[in-house]
């Protein structure tokens, strides 16, 4: 009768034990989706704060054609991406096209002292900022996610109802390069 409950005991320890790391599975698997969104947002917002940038630069750069065009098919890319990888691919594209609109506008004195440039300008980089902490976010949702996946013992609860590891948010090796200014 004692060995009964012993048996008893630990098949309903070992069903807690997976109920509870299955669960903690979810709840971060969950949490990398809802970070994931959170830098979706704020791309969306930067991709529709973008054409009211171009609208305001054409005006005043007829001739930096490829650069408008370049920040047109970046944001495009962007907006087509399908999963993280190929967001970070656009979203790293789309940095370095913006930088080069930016110095066009550096060219032009009245285009950086009109209020609705600078309003956008700003707008642009209160958005930078907030894509930079979603990506932070994400990142830190899926170290937790792939961490919990490698570790014994949630590894096999993992393994058993298929977890995956997630990829991080990566900048390009463009971005990470140092920025040469030039006076």
């Amino acid at each position: 009768m004692n060995i009964t409950y012993i048996i008893f005991g630990l098949v309903a320890i070992l069903t807690l034990w997976l109920l509870f790391t299955y669960n903690s599975l979810i709840a971060l698997r969950n949490r990398v989706k809802e970070a994931w969104s959170q830098i979706d947002v704020q791309l969306k917002r930067r991709s529709s704060l973008i054409p009211n940038l171009l609208e305001a630069v054409k005006g005043y750069a007829k001739h930096e054609k490829t650069v408008l065009e370049e920040v047109t098919r970046a944001r495009t890319s962007l907006m087509n991406a399908k999963n993280p990888h190929q967001a970070a691919e656009a979203d790293n594209m789309l940095t370095g096209a913006l930088k080069s609109l930016f110095a066009v506008a550096e060219n032009y004195p009245n285009l950086k002292a009109s209020e609705n440039f600078k309003h956008l300008q700003e707008e642009l980089s209160d958005t930078e900022t907030k894509v930079a902490a979603s990506r932070q976010f994400y990142n830190t949702n899926v170290l937790d996610l792939n961490n919990n996946l490698e570790q014994f013992p949630s590894r096999i609860v993992g393994q058993w109802f298929g977890f995956q590891k997630q990829e991080f948010f990566k900048a390009s090796e463009k971005e990470q390069a140092d920025i040469k200014v030039k006076f």
